[in-house]
């Protein structure tokens, strides 16, 4: 697979999975001094990792939660659960995730991805009950 063609399937997959408003702010933040690195993660987490057939989009994310979690990388754990909605990973499917964690990495980091989790899943009711056109829609 080229580099373009690993590029377009990374843009692809990243805009399914966290959905193109997220990915458009991104990129319109994205500077001369990054774009080496944003190129990067969409070639080779979106493109390559995130694309391969294997394992399911559901599977894939609830492994990344898993590992952010694990690693107390928390803004990327409310960007994962938030992505959630299109992977078909389940509410249950994080709190059992969080339950490894709490067994394999520790209940600290257990403890504050509940926390996190609970939040997240608070601003994305929020939001899905928002009439269209909110302000809280628009977070």
């Amino acid at each position: 697979m080229s580099d373009s063609t690993r590029h377009e399937q990374g843009m692809a997959t990243r805009r399914s999975v966290l959905g193109a408003a997220h990915v458009d702010r991104a990129e319109a933040a994205k500077t001369d001094f990054d774009a080496p690195f944003q190129n990067l993660i969409t070639e080779a987490a979106w493109g390559h990792v995130w694309s391969r057939p294997d394992w399911s989009k559901r599977d894939r994310s609830i492994v990344t939660l898993a590992l952010l979690m694990g690693l107390g990388h928390w803004e990327e754990v409310a960007m994962h659960i938030r992505a959630t909605a299109n992977t078909g990973a389940t509410r249950e499917d994080i709190r059992e995730t969080i339950l490894h964690v709490g067994i394999y990495a520790g209940v600290p980091a257990a403890n504050h991805a509940f926390k996190i989790a609970k939040q997240t899943f608070a601003e994305m009711d929020a939001a899905a009950s928002a009439p269209a056109g909110s302000s809280e829609e628009q977070k």
